[in-house]
């Protein structure tokens, strides 16, 4: 996913690797999630004896616009040594005293880590690993593309569909690299180029992201942090994907029909192996019905977390039940659907338990930085200066509109998506802070969360440090200045829409 820390990139059996570069001495590499986390924990740590302490009043658990005021912090340095020490465990499972209000491992109180997220990210990587394994996916998209290879524009829209909505409902993101094999040699046979190849994919499957449904890495992640539902905010966010998802097909078919009339308006040079592809082609082996009966259940699987997550009654549809499910409800599901993937899929029970310990082990570098990035949070509430820092941001976007206020928490996220490119552990870091904040210019939280996963959506089309991004550039043989330059009108018009949706959401309240 892109809400992953970033990972090497492995190309897929069958794809023609790259050869390496031997790394250069005094070259600056972009460090990890984890490192930017680990330094971002520690300058918060030693900010907190700068930082003066303070509080709001409380009501439910949100802070009161109007009452905060200072107080004298009593914890002792070997404490806070302690907290700064303890951190990742606290972001894991640390409680919060009722009575003290700090937050530590074990004792009574309310529970503060994020245990619950960790779980169920593990659970999403077992089920889609596992989904992996059985080859459905990646013979359902060739099938797919098999039936419509006659008709090229209806084949990119339905291709860019189809990683879109992997993008929205699970941050689709490295599954991708293995479709590259299969998009460059039948894009090329389409008379199109490795542009409109690579585009297909990085584009359909980050709009998606952009435009999250229910993701669990950027929408559940970030809703938990706020405190609020992942269907909080759904109605919204799914209009913005299909208007989001239609702007990007129509930008790459209205290029890949100017690169086919005319190759000399490529933005890429041909390549000489480009001919043999082209007459290669692609070929499409059917579906077996195990494969389809596994499609079905991983499709139905996610459309069952939608209806489980979505607050019917709040939105006025009385005739569905409201399930109310929540990250402990979601890790089953999951988990139970990876088993009865494996045991369709044929796997057996070594290779179902076998995939499922893969896909848990792909996946808990996401969970970590979810973990590191709570417990930073855990630091700056122990030193009371998370309402500190609220307080300030409230002064400083206080007296704007709604409309105007959204826009801002989404230009706000923008560098910190640049600088903590993984979407889970942003959403954990910013979250507790910025989701107040929609309390006091009275919008919802919910639309917080979108101008969160927008941005960082949006800076992840393009970063450099994402290894979907290069990983996939590298496989498809494009350069990256040439990608940018194509992406550069679509990153504007994605930001003044996005930007427009958000004004629209605060307007309708």
């Amino acid at each position: 996913m892109t809400t992953h820390a970033t990972a090497p990139v492995t190309p897929e059996p069958g794809a023609a690797p790259e050869p390496e570069a031997p790394p250069r001495k005094g070259r600056f590499h972009f460090p990890s999630a984890f490192t930017v986390l680990a330094g971002v924990t520690v300058a918060v740590w030693l900010l907190s004896f700068v930082i003066p302490a303070g509080q709001y009043a409380k009501k439910d658990g949100a802070p009161i616009p109007g009452t905060y005021h200072s107080v004298h912090l009593t914890t002792s340095f070997g404490a806070r040594l302690k907290d700064l020490f303890l951190s990742p465990v606290n972001g894991l499972y640390g409680v919060t005293d009722a009575h003290s209000g700090l937050t530590a491992p074990g004792g009574s109180g309310d529970f503060f880590g994020a245990a619950g997220v960790f779980l169920f990210v593990l659970a999403v990587g077992a089920f889609i690993t596992v989904t992996l394994k059985t080859g459905a996916l990646t013979a359902g998209v060739a099938r797919l593309a098999g039936r419509l290879q006659r008709h090229g524009t209806l084949l990119l829209v339905v291709l860019m569909a189809v990683f879109s909505l992997g993008g929205t409902t699970y941050g689709m993101a490295e599954e991708t690299l293995g479709f590259y094999v299969l998009t460059v040699p039948l894009m090329l046979k389409l008379g199109y180029d490795r542009m409109v190849a690579a585009t297909v994919i990085v584009v359909g499957a980050g709009v998606g992201t952009l435009a999250s449904t229910v993701n669990p890495f950027a929408t559940g992640v970030a809703s938990d942090s706020a405190g609020i539902g992942t269907g909080n905010g759904i109605v919204l966010r799914l209009l913005m994907w299909v208007v989001l998802t239609a702007i990007a097909a129509w930008y790459v078919v209205r290029y890949a029909h100017r690169v086919k009339k005319d190759p000399a308006q490529s933005l890429i040079a041909p390549m000489a192996e480009d001919e043999v592809l082209r007459k290669e082609g692609s070929i499409a082996v059917p579906l077996t019905m195990r494969q389809k009966l596994v499609l079905w259940l991983f499709a139905a699987t996610f459309v069952f977390m939608i209806f489980a997550v979505i607050p019917w009654a709040d939105i006025h549809v009385t005739f569905l039940p409201t399930l109310g499910w929540y990250f402990p409800e979601l890790a089953a599901l999951f988990i139970v659907a990876a088993i009865l993937v494996g045991l369709i899929a044929g796997l057996g029970e070594k290779g179902t338990t076998g995939a499922i310990v893969e896909g848990a082990g792909d996946f808990i570098g996401a969970a970590m930085i979810i973990m590191l990035a709570r417990g930073v949070t855990v630091i700056m509430n122990n030193a009371s200066i998370t309402d500190t820092i609220l307080n300030a941001l409230d002064h400083a976007v206080s007296g704007t509109s709604s409309g105007v206020f959204t826009v801002l928490m989404f230009l706000v996220n923008i560098p910190l998506a640049f600088f903590v490119p993984s979407s889970s552990g942003h959403a954990a870091l910013a979250m507790p802070i910025l989701a107040p904040l929609a309390d006091f210019a009275h919008v919802s939280r919910g639309l917080v969360v979108t101008a969160y996963q927008s941005a960082s959506g949006w800076v992840n089309l393009i970063t450099p440090t994402s290894a979907v991004v290069m990983g996939g550039l590298a496989l498809a043989k494009v350069r990256y200045d040439r990608y940018l330059r194509f992406m550069a009108p679509l990153m504007g018009i994605l930001l003044g829409v996005v930007a427009g949706f958000l004004v629209l959401g605060a307007a309708l309240g």
